[in-house]
């Protein structure tokens, strides 16, 4: 018997990242071997999308190879389990005023500063984090391949 067919719609997998919380971030090191760390992220127009210091190792390493796998999981039991892994390929997005913006868009979703998160536009928000900008790179996923599972759909039956 075949297994029940557990993967995400497109309008699932949209919701469950705009959802999601802590992504984690794959890139691959000079040495070959992948590098891993979570990474606060938003959509964009679709897209996974987040910035890190430019001088960091997984901006370093994107610059070398821009291949990159995200991933964002949730559940605590097996039937519960639901995620997404996105192989593809890193966009960099180097304009201050772009990784501004980019700083915007994860004000809405982040506590920065204190434990609810307060949205960050204008002024606001470039003296919040207007003198990180240009000493950060933005990066936007362009999906390769999408791998997706929601355990819930198979109804307590495996």
């Amino acid at each position: 018997m075949a297994r029940k067919d557990i993967t995400m719609t497109p309008d699932e997998q949209q919701t469950f990242l705009a959802g999601g919380h802590t992504l984690i971030v794959t890139t691959i090191g000079k040495d070959g071997w992948p590098h891993v760390a979570p990474m606060w992220y938003f959509m964009d127009d679709g897209k996974v999308a987040f910035r890190s210091f430019t001088k960091s190792q997984k901006i370093v390493n994107l610059e070398r190879n821009p291949k990159i796998t995200v991933l964002l999981e949730t559940g605590g039991t097996y039937e519960e389990l639901r995620g997404i892994m996105i192989r593809g390929t890193a966009r960099l997005v180097t304009d201050p005023a772009a990784v501004l913006a980019m700083y915007g868009e994860l004000s809405k979703r982040y506590a920065f500063v204190g434990s609810e998160p307060v949205p960050l536009e204008g002024e606001a928000l470039e003296a919040a984090f207007g003198r990180f900008a240009a000493k950060n790179t933005g990066v936007i996923v362009e999906p390769e391949k999408i791998v997706s599972w929601d355990h819930p759909k198979l109804s307590g039956a495996y």
